[in-house]
């Protein structure tokens, strides 16, 4: 098809903002899919996606509409995966904006707006839910008008679930997006008004060199590695010998074609056109999202700009219960990671836990989503350890070191500074609950910046230690606001902090398992409360369990799980001092026995306490 027929475009929206339904009732419209094979969230396949509302992996869709292609790519709506939306902005020259009525402009849906306005993407707003009785569609609005400049005419009112307006949706992408061009791939960090007055094709790139930017990629048990791909420059055939520049990984395109939202297979993919290739490669990790496809007769000089190398930011333990699953495990994070490719492990082995292994993600939600895949697709039994993040630690001879575990931190003595991950966040709340959202931030050791208003919400910028959200920030955040906040952050760099490592000993022993990295002036509160909650939920023993925390030799917090205790005395029947005492001294030595070679069995239980803090 003639380029200037073409128009490729995304969704941008927050979680539950409805960008899924939107993208299912275009395909309806379109005749993409029939009537009788349309479900509720097509484009999100894992079952994971329809359950919890949002979307995990991209899928991208080719809609035919009055003689012109509409290709859309679908994107996250979280935090954890705003690469993946970076990308996906970068594949496409226009981005419908849609925002729920009844809630208006959400933390995430600004920070993906910025993006879209710094890559030059022409922006159609849609305000989506109008047919809820709560919609209160001139707030929204005005919101939006505050946030793009645009005129209010330009906003499109619409129903996604009835389908209300959503043909004025695609008919305004065809109008004003504008048709693929190079530079709209090649060139970022300009700016743009809403709508340009022109949906002119630039002229077809007269070298002959290829590029193809990959904004997806997973892989197939039967297939191998699929590219989901959008041609920049030149055309990719059907056989073609392909190479990636960042990874210099050669390959072979087996297969290519466009998603309707199933393959469908062409001879070759031409320049501005979305589809996917099937590859001859065993991981993602040799064709990554962001990477420049090239062919390898001609290979290309220069990349696609924005290309990063994803590097994780939270790691936590898995284990299974039982020590016979820790091959399964391996197995399962294997297989998983050759579809992820920002998943990094490693084995990890603990006194308590026995075999497992140290699992790094992209954000608590990444971590979540892989936890609950495990149990469901994998069927197991796991015990997860407390997340943490990792730290930069500079030795008093120099070296530097990189630590993903507190349990992995060398002694106090050899270090001479030990630096935490900063974040910069945005949190968007009614204005009538600023107090006690400044109030947390406070209390999680961050840093107020700056509060700006929109209409009657306002919009807190924050910065805060990466370790001091991980645990239950968010929870705590939803629940002083009823629900009402919405939170977005990017990692800010590393600062220097004046941080301790806490131990926890059941028994006299030490748990690696338990011990967590936090800040000098938190460490005795911290302390006492996961005493108290850890006491809770060990059980008790025939023998007395002390439990304590400490700060290497020091002692910051003990609570003291009392021993079971059986009346000895009972059978005596007369008044014997003697012999009760004899008893009774019996007793004091088996028990104390007990308590020297008796083993504590730790429930899984001790570790999920770990990941809510009072």
């Amino acid at each position: 098809m003639n380029s200037a027929n073409i128009r490729n475009f995304c969704i941008i929206a927050h979680i539950d903002h409805g960008k899924s339904t939107l993208a299912d009732r275009m395909m309806e419209i379109t005749g993409t899919v029939e009537k009788r094979q349309m479900k509720s969230q097509l484009l999100d396949s894992m079952e994971l996606e329809r359950e919890k509302g949002i979307t995990i992996k991209l899928t991208p869709v080719q809609m035919k509409y009055k003689g012109y292609e509409l290709n859309l790519i679908d994107t996250p709506g979280h935090v954890d995966f705003s690469y993946e939306v970076s990308r996906s902005l970068q594949a496409v020259e226009s981005a419908i904006l849609v925002v729920d009525a009844t809630q208006g402009i959400q933390a995430q849906t600004l920070a993906n707006v910025y993006l879209a306005i710094e890559q030059n993407l022409t922006i159609i707003p849609v305000i989506n839910k109008v047919d809820l009785p709560a919609a209160d569609v001139e707030r929204v609005s005005s919101e939006i008008i505050n946030l793009l400049g645009c005129d209010p005419s330009e906003i499109i009112p619409v129903s996604a679930k009835t389908g209300l307006n959503v043909e004025k949706v695609l008919d305004r992408i065809i109008e004003f997006a504008p048709a693929p061009n190079k530079s709209s791939v090649d060139t970022s960090l300009k700016k743009s008004a809403t709508l340009p007055a022109s949906n002119s094709a630039t002229l077809p790139n007269s070298t002959p060199e290829t590029r193809a930017l990959i904004f997806d990629s997973y892989f197939d048990d039967y297939r191998g590695v699929v590219l989901y791909v959008r041609i920049v420059d030149g055309s990719i055939s059907k056989n073609a010998a392909i190479e990636m520049l960042a990874t210099k990984t050669s390959g072979i395109a087996l297969e290519v074609g466009i998603l309707k939202p199933e393959m469908s297979p062409k001879d070759s993919l031409s320049e501005g056109e979305v589809g996917y290739i099937v590859t001859n490669l065993k991981t993602t990790r040799e064709a990554k999202v962001g990477d420049t496809v090239t062919l390898k007769k001609a290979p290309v000089k220069n990349p696609l700009p924005g290309y990063k190398n994803v590097l994780p930011f939270v790691y936590a333990g898995f284990f299974p219960v039982s020590n016979d699953q820790y091959k399964d495990l391996k197995e399962a994070i294997e297989k998983l990671s050759l579809s992820d490719s920002a998943l990094r492990f490693e084995p990890e082995n603990s006194p308590v836990l026995g075999f497992g292994l140290r699992i790094g993600f992209l954000g608590l939600l990444h971590m979540d989503i892989i936890k609950e895949r495990l149990e469901r697709e994998f069927k197991l039994d796991l015990v997860v350890t407390n997340p943490s993040t990792n730290y930069e630690v500079t030795l008093n001879s120099g070296e530097e070191l990189e630590i993903k575990s507190a349990a992995n931190l060398p002694d106090a003595s050899t270090i001479a500074e030990i630096r935490e991950p900063w974040v910069k966040g945005e949190i968007i709340l009614p204005v009538s609950m600023i107090g006690n959202v400044l109030q947390l931030i406070v209390e999680k050791r961050g840093l107020q910046k700056n509060i700006s208003y929109l209409e009657d919400r306002a919009l807190i910028d924050f910065e805060a230690p990466m370790a001091n959200l991980l645990t239950d920030f968010y929870d705590q955040l939803k629940s002083l606001t009823s629900g009402y906040a919405s939170f977005n952050y990017e990692i800010n760099g590393y600062r220097a902090e004046d941080l301790v490592r806490v131990d926890f000993l059941v028994g006299g022993e030490k748990m690696d398992a338990l011990a967590l990295m936090c800040h000098r002036s938190e460490a005795d509160a911290l302390g006492r409360s996961i005493t108290k909650k850890l006491k809770e939920v060990i059980p008790r023993q025939n023998f007395e369990v002390a439990l304590q925390a400490a700060i290497g030799a020091r002692i910051i917090a003990r609570e003291t799980i009392g021993a079971f205790r059986k009346d000895v005395t009972v059978k005596i029947h007369t008044g014997d001092r003697d012999r009760k005492a004899k008893l009774l001294e019996k007793q004091k030595r088996g028990k104390a026995r007990m308590k020297r070679f008796g083993k504590i069995d730790i429930p899984s239980e001790a570790f999920t306490v770990m990941l809510k803090r009072d």
